[in-house]
């Protein structure tokens, strides 16, 4: 193993640097094994952080994401910080467009450079699947799992299972709720995968803000690239937005790291065949690891 092994540190869905959901890049990660990039993800405690290696293609590289807990199939902000992370070393290149292969799937993302430290991203997130609604008699259930009553529910809106990659109850709120929300079940893992959901985000349809948590309740996350890509193809499916329509949806208030994510969906009813989540990014410096863990 090279040492020292560079590392870049973004921020990923705002325009400022200490804002946004923050980030570890590592650009050339080829020899880690995935022991160490799980160790080194605590370590650095950052919500996630990325692992890439480079491919014969310039365009193309290999990406592993890990949050504190372990891998992850699909994450929204990591992938858009690393595409600007590699745009950051071309040579001038004002919109570049690049492929990652995840563990499950490729995505692509275009970058677009502003300047030498700041640039937008968006990531294609591929079609929405809508896999379950919960049954109506579910609701104040469900509510509770996070500190809230049925009549905090939007009743216009119903929870929905959805997946753009992770999949995510999508819980609808209103007033005040979403203030309010705090997990208050110890094994809403297991209540979520009863319905088929990994995770849950929570949002407020006619403010565009929203909310999640890991599913031990311990830390919010700044801004949820996989969970808003779901968002979006709930508004499209009951047309809150249009087919093709840009929105920005908040998150991060809660927690003082304000963020902000674009969001698009393409397609009609339950046809949702592209879903895009984009935002700007700060890169903010890099460092060094002087030793990685053993394996």
């Amino acid at each position: 193993m090279l040492v020292p092994l560079r590392y870049d540190h973004v921020d990923v869905f705002s325009p400022r640097p200490y804002s946004g959901n923050s980030l570890a890049v590592f650009a050339e990660a080829a020899e880690l094994k995935t022991p160490q990039m799980a160790l080194i993800t605590r370590e650095l405690r950052h919500f996630e952080s990325i692992f890439l290696e480079a491919t014969t293609d310039a365009f193309t590289y290999r990406a592993r994401v890990f949050d504190l807990r372990g891998e992850l199939d699909f994450a929204g902000h990591p992938l858009l910080g690393a595409a600007c992370v590699l745009h950051s070393r071309t040579k001038g290149a004002e919109v570049c467009r690049w492929t990652l292969r995840l563990r499950a799937r490729s995505v692509t993302v275009e970058t677009v450079a502003h300047s030498v430290s700041r640039f937008s991203a968006v990531l294609n997130q591929g079609a929405a699947q809508f896999l379950a609604c919960p049954r109506e008699d579910q609701r104040r259930e469900i509510a509770a799992w996070f500190s809230l009553d049925a009549a905090d529910l939007d009743p216009t809106l119903p929870p929905e299972v959805i997946s753009t990659g992770l999949r995510y109850l999508i819980l609808p709120v209103r007033g005040r709720a979403l203030e309010r929300a705090r997990i208050a079940q110890p094994d809403l893992e297991a209540r979520l995968a009863a319905l088929g959901a990994q995770f849950a985000y929570l949002f407020d349809a006619d403010d565009l803000e929203g909310r999640h948590w890991n599913n031990d309740g311990v830390l919010e996350d700044v801004a949820t690239g996989s969970g808003a890509g779901c968002v979006a193809a709930y508004l499209r499916r009951r047309n809150r937005i249009e087919s093709g329509e840009t929105v920005t949806l908040r998150q991060g208030r809660f927690v003082g790291r304000p963020s902000e994510i674009i969001l698009r969906a393409h397609g009609e009813g339950a046809d949702i065949g592209r879903v895009e989540v984009g935002g700007e990014v700060s890169l903010v410096g890099c460092g060094w690891l002087s030793s990685v863990p053993e394996t």
